[in-house]
């Protein structure tokens, strides 16, 4: 059985901002605010918009938190402190509606934290409205959105947690999606677009469900992507299809279904890499950067990494799969110099 303990819940204050307030403070009486809170869920009753919060974790036994919010986005990784010991950490999160894939369900109002890890404390939270935050936007389909059950988990629901206060994850990836569809669906890309702002990124990963879209249909919508992107200021990244995990004989994931070549013969990842190049885009090259990973781990030990085991399904992520390309993309979002290194959690 889990430990868990609340040391301080958070106050509201003119419905936007709420504060902490030490426990010591209040020895012997309950905390202010520690209605939000629960056992394992704190509640705030925000509009949408993004917000930074900052928590203190920790207890009088050794601990370990983690935290998730909204529709199963991991903000923080599962952080130890010793017996006696106080940690603070802050991240940024959006909250928007719907909380989840855009064509989804609208999911509840405001913020829903939910406290996790092998032996949870909290001991203070603070959520304030963010002034300055970037937001990194994400466009993509199911393996890249955040997924609204378990076993299933995109990277882009597991992407937060690797970046510290001051820069935002908003998923507007959707399940089933391709080019044409998101391009063509007005609670996508035309949602989407008229939230950015200069500055910030957009991570486009768009292929797998571009199974009858031919090559210069699916290059012109790549470059549509790219140039509605730049017009509103922001910064376009191009990302090439994780891998599904699908072996040749040989060991290797040397052919078109695990590469991403559709029926017409069109290499999704080739011609990705050729627009980013032809029209000056950053790269990701999640197709390389997961092949190699899951070639590493072999055709026994790479299923972790999917739902091989559970669903017969070697296209989408579990969380464990999620999380290491997620990690992938944190990794190529510092060397290509796209956010900052203080605002990226490394390790």
């Amino acid at each position: 059985m889990r430990r868990f303990s609340i040391a301080v819940a958070a106050a509201v204050t003119l419905g936007v901002a709420l504060s902490s307030v030490p426990a010591q403070a209040h020895a012997g009486r309950p905390s202010p605010g520690l209605a939000h809170c629960t056992a394992d869920t704190c509640h705030f009753d925000v509009p949408p918009g993004t917000y930074d919060v900052r928590v203190v974790v920790g207890g009088k036994t050794a601990s370990a938190t983690s935290i998730s919010g909204e529709s199963r986005r991991s903000l923080l990784p599962e952080t130890a402190a010793p017996a006696g010991e106080r940690i603070t950490r802050s991240f940024t999160v959006n909250v928007r509606t719907p909380e989840g894939e855009p064509t989804g369900p609208e999911g509840t109002p405001g913020l829903d934290l939910r406290i996790g890890g092998s032996a949870p404390a909290l001991a203070g939270i603070r959520v304030t409205r963010a002034r300055h935050a970037r937001q990194i936007f994400l466009v993509g389909d199911s393996t890249v959105c955040d997924q609204p059950g378990d076993p299933y988990s995109g990277w882009g629901q597991q992407l937060p947690q690797y970046l510290r206060k001051g820069v935002s994850v908003a998923n507007y990836a959707d399940s089933g999606e391709s080019t044409v569809s998101y391009l063509g669906n007005p609670q996508l890309w035309a949602t989407v677009r008229p939230l950015i702002r200069p500055g910030d990124l957009v991570l486009v990963q768009l292929a797998h469900n571009d199974k009858t879209t031919d090559e210069a249909t699916y290059r012109a919508n790549l470059e549509t992507l790219v140039a509605g992107v730049r017009e509103r200021g922001g910064q376009p990244v191009l990302v090439t299809p994780i891998v599904r995990r699908w072996f040749s004989s040989d060991g290797t994931l040397n052919n078109g279904t695990a590469l991403l070549v559709n029926g017409l013969g069109v290499d999704h990842p080739a011609v990705i890499r050729s627009v980013a190049a032809a029209r000056e885009v950053p790269l990701i090259d999640l197709t390389a950067k997961t092949k190699a990973l899951v070639e590493s781990l072999g055709v026994e030990g790479s299923k972790a990494l999917y739902l091989t085991n559970e669903a017969r399904d070697n296209t989408h992520t579990s969380v464990r799969g999620a999380t290491a390309y997620a990690g992938l993309v944190r990794d190529e979002l510092v060397t290509r110099h796209l956010v900052p290194k203080g605002t990226v959690r490394v390790g």
